[in-house]
């Protein structure tokens, strides 16, 4: 296996594997700032060129659009409070407050370098730990998946925000938006009003952008561009000490790296889970969790590290069982397979060149954030400070107008944007967390159908749910999460 390892690493060292990286992680980190563009629209247009590029070509693009653009998507996230890509929302929290007290040089470093950190041990994980790793998936039932979804909900609409009434209702709202459409298992229309747009249910990334990427733009239009911005106060030069960095975050950057490797190889839960549960754990064990929200770097650094840690692990599970993880580890799969590769365990014996190759692929992609991503953020994307609120506020409209027609070219989903980014703007106004609404909407459905596979497979047997021992552990941490939190909660009333 080891020599298989340096074979395939001389073989993606070529120039054309080379350039096809660099140019990958160039436009991903461009698709992730740009709001709107997301990973899984590039590689999925991307896909026909693997009929006539060799595979490792085609599969160096991939890597580096999907590391690429896993940071990118934090450069508006930090500047203009609005996720790039939607694994970039717990960006937001602390990166925005950062660069309004002119530190956004020093916030986009953080997310530079843990965002690099994070797929360089997602990649190393994929590289080392993939069977056994792979095999823990297989104990994961439907029960298991239902716990996993109750323990994310919970978590974040306990931990995020002051109010854990306001947070409870944000995720209740996040669940009844993720409902809407036809059901799964029944195939029944639900919340639909026999409207045909939302038979397929409201589109993810149309939601995402309304309520993250309006409000701050509605926002920016409402104050005067002085006092929304000080271009003056942009200071770079905080960010260039490399090992303050490191002895600042390593304890942050090791445990968001084991949660987002943990995240990823579980089908389905995805980048941002990762990051917003790194974040809540960033919060918990901090000296001072009140600061977070308020321009804390360790939170960008959280949040950055378990959303690029997650993506080289969740191809864990598809390249050795044939399961994606995500979105864009089923088109990797669809590339292998147009060039007759059949994924599963024999793929790492009989195509051993191939993805050994393309897991250096993503860890070099990931290295070379370090070298292109703070350059490209400081000297280009960050120049969009100096932009006056006049142009900025049409513009940045017209970008995600763009990006939002591009998904589905479908006007219907520039008004859905517009609605659920005046719901968006009133909930802002009224210091309702936005995280438990997207989290809502993302594992809502994942734990409804599997509650009810459950339940069908145990015949109505409610025991099932506490019984399984990896059942047991997921509510062990959901217990002492919300243990935590009362007795944080019953500390504050003696104290009062």
């Amino acid at each position: 296996m080891f020599d298989a390892m340096l074979h395939a690493f001389g073989v993606i060292m070529a120039p054309a594997s080379m350039l096809s990286m660099l140019v990958g992680t160039l436009a991903g980190i461009l698709i992730g700032a740009l709001p709107g563009l997301n990973p899984v629209m590039a590689i999925a247009l991307m896909l026909p060129l693997t009929y006539s590029f060799d595979p490792l070509i085609a599969l160096g693009l991939i890597a580096g659009i999907y590391n690429g653009s896993m940071y990118g998507g934090a450069i508006p996230a930090i500047l203009l409070k609005i996720p790039g890509t939607p694994s970039a929302i717990a960006t937001t929290f602390d990166g925005y407050p950062m660069t309004r007290k002119g530190m956004g040089g020093l916030a986009l470093k953080t997310a530079c370098w843990s965002s690099a950190v994070g797929g360089t041990v997602s990649a190393i994980a994929l590289m080392t730990l993939a069977p056994p790793l792979a095999q823990m998936t297989l104990a994961f039932g439907p029960t298991e998946y239902f716990w996993v979804a109750v323990f994310g909900l919970t978590s974040i609409a306990v931990l995020v925000g002051g109010d854990l009434f306001k947070g409870m209702l944000a995720a209740l709202l996040g669940i009844l938006i993720g409902l809407v459409g036809v059901d799964t298992l029944s195939g029944e229309e639900r919340f639909t009003f026999d409207n045909l747009y939302l038979i397929g249910g409201f589109p993810l990334m149309v939601v995402l952008i309304g309520l993250y990427a309006v409000p701050p733009i509605l926002e920016m239009a409402e104050k005067q561009n002085s006092a929304h911005y000080d271009p003056a106060n942009f200071r770079t030069h905080k960010s260039s000490k490399a090992l303050q960095l490191i002895r600042d975050y390593w304890r942050t950057w090791s445990k968001s790296s084991i949660i987002g490797v943990c995240v990823g190889i579980l089908p389905g839960a995805g980048g941002n889970l990762a990051a917003l549960l790194s974040y809540n754990e960033a919060k918990r064990n901090a000296k001072e969790p009140e600061s977070f929200g308020q321009g804390n770097p360790v939170g960008v650094a959280a949040a950055e590290c378990g959303n690029s840690a997650d993506n080289a692990s969740s191809m864990i599970p598809a390249l050795t069982l044939g399961i994606p993880g995500n979105l864009i580890a089923a088109l990797v799969l669809g590339a292998l397979m147009i060039h007759g590769l059949q994924p599963g365990p024999r793929l790492f014996t009989d195509s051993a060149d191939i993805v050994f190759g393309f897991i250096w692929q993503l860890l070099l992609t990931s290295l070379l954030l370090f070298v292109l991503g703070g350059m490209l953020a400081t000297r280009l994307f960050a120049q969009v400070l100096r932009l006056p609120s006049t142009l900025l506020v049409p513009t940045t409209l017209v970008l995600m107008s763009i990006g939002v027609y591009t998904i589905n070219g479908n006007t219907t989903d520039l008004y859905v944007m517009l609605g659920f980014g005046l719901i968006g703007y009133l909930l802002n106004r009224m210091d309702f967390p936005l995280a438990p609404i997207v989290l809502g909407v993302l594992l809502g459905p994942m734990a409804e159908s599997n509650f009810r596979l459950s339940m069908l497979i145990s015949q109505n047997d409610w025991t099932l749910f506490f019984t399984r021992p990896i059942s047991q552990g997921i509510i062990a941490l959901l217990l002492i999460v919300l243990g935590s939190q009362a007795l944080k909660y019953y500390r504050r009333k003696c104290g009062g």
